[in-house]
């Protein structure tokens, strides 16, 4: 299924949207054939037989927000005569202009000065706002009208979308999600996002059947209707009830049911908490299920299962969260008390700075920004990193592995990173790949190849590369001052848990290039404390022999 016209930039053909959607529907009949229904096969069919004016039309419609347009509000240069193009869409029943509408839908398509045209007898305050006359009007016009019947005076038509739903369905067998919309084509059109480009095999699908797309689009509409605050135990039953064996909808059902359980523990709904917790895969949900039980005075079976996490922690930070929970509970089952471990002694930095330092621009005045400004020396130069820079160069040194066309990983051109991310197999599944590109540690060659690809892939988009945080001067001095046994210890501990360990690195970043040597820094202001994530962190640093310090900063009294 060929566009319609090819010119050298996309965006410089006036049907670029139009050429946009043919490949989506292209690629779909491509690798969706036997999950596409009858009514989406015939959709495909249909709307390629039609006028290219019309196509292009029923695009635009597609791609604008709602589902109602008036007639007099559309023009396109490229379609020419509206009412031309609308006539196959409304025969084929694509879109309708006889919709019967209550006066609720109907009243964010009028202006206020429509409003009283066509309601004139009914507004006794003519000079209010025009959502102040709605609750009258309802009451009035309890009844659905089309918008011919309700608003003849203006002598205009309105069409309906008749086939949004279908066209979301197409959209998520494309994406593999409903959050991506057709604006990706023209974001990287126009050159704003850059994606790497990656063999995708026609059996490279995110959706693999017909039960996976009608249990996705069920599973949205759950995440709706919890969100809108619907009773919790329908929804719960219902998503329950679905055998699944996508991995990524998996995953996505014990996120939701995550969600509910969190909402429940806030309205101290606790009975509901932990029915969801308990049959929640979701990371996280475990430790979560313990201070429920906790809450509950359920203490055995919180120390039970809080014993059975301590010796089978999902994770660095469940083993901490577990760590700090059974002291307590053992205190509550009258049991000897459990001595703490005590926390590591760190380096600290004390600083009091002026609160207004004339050296520091009125953009940068958080606190990092001000012991940056403070710190950093002619032969000393401070960078504010935090997470960035740690990610970036593992992202950069390990891209071949990050993006290997694996099954399951990649099946859209616009995807940011590897569906499978943030799975717990991700690392095993490219175990060698990933191997390989740490071993360039060991004999310096990762040296060139960071810089290379910092070079060739700038601005591609990365689940690790910052790249707006990057710059030459930054890369070299890092590369310069930070040993490669440094490097494989940070990459190894991101490879454990990329989603916990990608956060909470130091704030700050200070470089003796002419010692080749480094000291992480981080920032706390009056009154900040260091988050889970954070401590994790700066044990590891001192594990490992890394230098790190953090600083605690006291505002100076003005004029003292």
């Amino acid at each position: 299924m060929a566009p319609d016209s090819v010119t050298a930039n996309p965006l410089d053909d006036p049907f670029y949207y139009l050429n946009n959607f043919m490949q989506v529907l292209d690629w779909l009949e491509h690798r969706y054939a036997d999950v596409l229904s009858d009514e989406e096969q015939r959709f495909i069919g249909e709307f390629t037989q039609l006028p290219r004016e019309s196509r292009a039309l029923l695009v635009r419609l597609i791609m604008r927000k709602g589902i109602h347009f008036r007639a007099s509000k559309l023009q396109y240069v490229e379609i020419g005569d509206i009412a031309q193009a609308a006539a196959r869409l409304i025969t084929l029943g694509w879109i309708d202009e006889h919709s019967a509408l209550p006066i609720e839908t109907l009243f964010p398509v009028l202006l206020k000065t429509e409003v009283l045209q066509c309601f004139a007898s009914a507004i006794t305050q003519p000079r209010g706002k025009k959502n102040d006359w709605l609750p009258t009007l309802i009451e009035l016009h309890p009844g659905a009208q089309s918008f011919n019947q309700w608003c003849a005076p203006l002598g205009d038509r309105l069409f309906t979308l008749t086939i949004m739903g279908l066209c979301d369905r197409l959209r998520l067998m494309f994406f593999g999600n409903l959050y991506q919309d057709w604006s990706e084509f023209v974001l990287a059109d126009l050159g704003i996002f850059t994606y790497e480009k990656i063999e995708i095999g026609a059996d490279s699908r995110g959706l693999c059947s017909r039960e996976d797309v009608d249990a996705c689009l069920y599973l949205h509409d759950c995440q709706m209707r919890f969100e809108a605050g619907e009773a919790l135990s329908e929804i719960v039953e219902q998503i329950n009830s679905l055998t699944l064996t996508n991995p990524w909808l998996s995953r996505r059902r014990g996120k939701l049911m995550f969600q509910m359980g969190q909402h429940c523990e806030r309205i101290a709904d606790f009975v509901n908490a932990v029915t969801l917790y308990r049959h929640c895969t979701y990371p996280g949900a475990r430790v979560r299920l313990i201070r429920v039980l906790e809450r509950c005075a359920e203490y055995q079976l919180a120390l039970d299962l809080a014993l059975h996490a301590q010796q089978l922690p999902h994770s660095a930070a469940e083993q901490q969260h577990v760590l700090r929970i059974l002291p307590r509970l053992r205190r509550k089952l009258g049991g000897p008390p459990m001595k703490r471990a005590s926390p590591r002694q760190m380096l600290r930095l004390d600083l009091q700075l002026p609160r207004f330092d004339p050296a520091v621009s009125a953009d940068e005045l958080s606190v990092e920004r001000y012991v940056q400004v403070h710190l950093a020396e002619a032969t000393a130069p401070v960078h504010y990193v935090e997470n960035s820079l740690i990610n970036s160069l593992f992202g950069l040194l390990c891209w071949p592995a990050i993006f290997a066309p694996l099954p399951g990983a990649f099946f859209h051109p616009f995807q940011r990173g590897p569906a499978d991310l943030l799975y717990e197999d991700f690392h095993s599944r490219r175990a060698e790949l990933f191997a390989a590109c740490l071993a360039e540690l060991e004999d310096g060659r990762y040296l060139q190849t960071i810089r290379e690809r910092y070079s060739s892939k700038w601005g591609v988009q990365s689940p690790f590369v910052f790249w707006g945080a990057l710059s030459e001067e930054l890369l070299d001095q890092a590369l310069a001052c930070l040993p490669a046994e440094h490097l494989r210890h940070w990459f190894n501990r991101l490879l454990l848990d990329i989603k916990a360990n990608r956060t909470g690195m130091p704030d700050l970043i200070q470089f003796w290039p002419q010692d080749k040597t480094y000291r992480m820094i981080e920032v706390k202001g009056p009154g900040d404390r260091l988050q889970d994530n954070q401590l994790r962190w700066l044990e590891f640093c001192h594990e490992h022999q890394m230098p790190i310090a953090v600083c605690y900063v006291q505002w100076a009294e003005q004029g003292a």
